[in-house]
């Protein structure tokens, strides 16, 4: 079983910039594949950015040039740093671990409005 927390989120204005955190239980962290993914009100949940194991990256076309996903394995911590941020960023940022399976986070809340 692999516990996964999340924190960093918050309201922030357009333009601004949030860090996303995920802190990861377990011994093997640095075999996982760890992502984001964004679940907005009525809309499905959506990859945001991956990382593997080896640190190959890939983004969601909309937030290519703007979010870096990267990952600590000396703290089992991935981040999502979130730079000139939209209003259609606004969601539920989930972290997402894959380890024989995947495990889930709680979710913390993105929220950018003037």
């Amino acid at each position: 079983q692999v516990q996964l927390t999340e924190s960093g989120g918050g309201l922030v204005q357009p333009g601004g910039s949030l860090r996303l955190s995920c802190a990861a239980s377990g011994s093997f962290f640095r075999y996982y594949l760890m992502g984001w993914y964004c679940q907005a009100p009525g809309k499905q949940r959506e990859l945001v950015a991956r990382i593997t194991s080896s640190g190959t990256t890939n983004y969601a076309d909309s937030v290519k040039g703007r979010f870096t996903i990267s990952r600590d394995n000396a703290k089992n911590t991935v981040y999502l740093q979130m730079n000139s941020l939209k209003p259609e960023d606004t969601a539920v940022y989930l972290c997402m671990a894959t380890w024989n399976k995947e495990f889930w986070g709680q979710g913390t809340q993105v929220t950018v409005s003037s």
